[in-house]
């Protein structure tokens, strides 16, 4: 008899986590590397946010504290969604987690039975088909290529639906992608949803606040209120606050979904970390003057990327609306040979041979579900993004 689960026959180890180890590996072992795989911004958590997390610990908040969140944590959150989002939430109908992954999958574990579809653009991140899997469900993907901007349209999404679908998983800006879905984009999916009572929207939000080019961010359950009683709303401080390593996301949603989400919640990790809360609540409630420094300096660093690996050969890089990604197509580089003697037979050995060639870390196409591309995180210092980018341009240009 087998010791480990056949569930873990369903899932893959995070390809994001495997190239990021990767390249720290190599760069333990004397190689120059540059690692553009982690979707981390580079900047420090903001000075207010650091303090209200020593004045928690000075004030003994290390406690336990309520399974799903702090009131004050909830109540920050509450007031977030009404004043950014035009959304209204008690706070019975939020629920907080240790990162935005791990709301997620409260959500599809407190809701999928064996036989559920739940719908995934691709590209898509990568953990959103390994999660539904987790949870017992059949993960349904709607491609979306670069000649939509990898967009989904609503004739496609409309396709997808089955009476067996339960969610759509609807993640606008976009990682892999950075593709931003406009209002009206939103609208013309809501109306698709509209006609199917038994699908629920998962909307991932957490790349609301990292948005270029004057795009104006929407969320399904603003845009169409219809669907406010069938959407979980998810978000987080990770991105918007350089607050990756805390390991605070959250959601609001209809109030029976939110309890279900703190039973699982209550049998698996339980609280987040009391600390973390009370950082998030200074994040959400303080200054938001970080916000619109970070999205300058990332907007620069998109056009950089953008402009440099256009002008690598073979390469084709849309412009994104937001997020830190970019998804560049390598069509033009596959069937070639790298100089180093590598047949480029797919998108995995492109990123291999870019790897042990040039040191550039990138993670590769179908890792995401849609190949033959390429996901760069721009969320590094200029100097390495241009320094990266003239490898890449090097390692195209002696294809052969």
């Amino acid at each position: 008899m087998p010791f480990l689960s056949a569930t873990l026959d369903r899932v893959k180890p995070s390809p994001t986590i495997a190239v990021t180890n990767k390249a720290r590996e190599l760069k333990a072992a004397g190689r120059d590397i540059i690692g553009l795989g982690a979707g981390e911004p580079d900047f420090d958590t903001p000075d207010h946010i650091k303090e209200a997390a020593k004045r928690a610990i000075d004030e003994g908040r290390t406690k336990y504290t309520a399974v799903d969140g702090i009131p004050e944590l909830k109540a920050a959150i509450c007031d977030k969604f009404r004043r950014e989002n035009r959304l209204s939430y008690r706070p019975a109908q939020v629920s907080v987690g240790t990162g935005g992954k791990q709301v997620l999958y409260n959500a599809l574990v407190a809701t999928l039975n064996p036989g559920d579809e739940v719908i995934i653009p691709a590209p898509y991140w990568v953990s959103y088909p390994d999660m539904v899997q987790l949870a017992g469900g059949t993960p349904v993907f709607v491609p979306a290529g670069i000649a939509t901007r990898y967009k989904i349209t609503p004739a496609a999404l409309e396709a997808a639906i089955t009476p067996k679908t339960k969610w759509l998983i609807f993640n606008s800006p976009s990682n892999p992608t950075g593709a931003g879905y406009s209002a009206a984009e939103v609208r013309a999916l809501t109306e698709v949803l509209l006609r199917h009572p038994q699908v629920w929207v998962m909307a991932d939000d957490m790349y609301e606040h990292i948005a270029y080019d004057g795009f104006t961010f929407a969320t399904p359950a603003e845009v169409e209120p219809a669907l406010h009683d069938r959407t979980l709303t998810v978000n987080g401080v990770s991105k918007a606050y350089a607050m990756t390593g805390w390991r605070i996301g959250y959601a609001a949603g209809p109030e029976m979904l939110i309890r279900a989400m703190a039973v699982v919640q209550s049998q698996s990790t339980s609280n987040p970390c009391s600390i973390a809360q009370y950082a998030a609540v200074a994040a959400l409630n303080g200054p938001q003057d970080y916000i619109a420094t970070a999205r300058v300096a990332f907007q620069r660093r998109r056009d950089l990327v953008v402009s440099m690996l256009n002008q690598a050969r073979g390469i084709t890089c849309p412009t994104p609306e937001g997020a830190f990604y970019v998804y560049p197509s390598v069509a033009g580089c596959i069937g070639r040979t790298s100089a180093g003697g590598t047949p480029l037979v797919d998108d995995e050995t492109f990123a291999t041979a870019l790897l042990e060639e040039t040191g550039v870390a990138v993670v590769f196409g179908a890792a995401f579900g849609m190949s033959p591309a390429f996901r760069i995180s721009y969320a590094t210092s200029d100097n390495q993004l241009e320094e990266a980018c003239r490898r890449i341009q090097t390692f195209c240009g002696g294809l052969r």
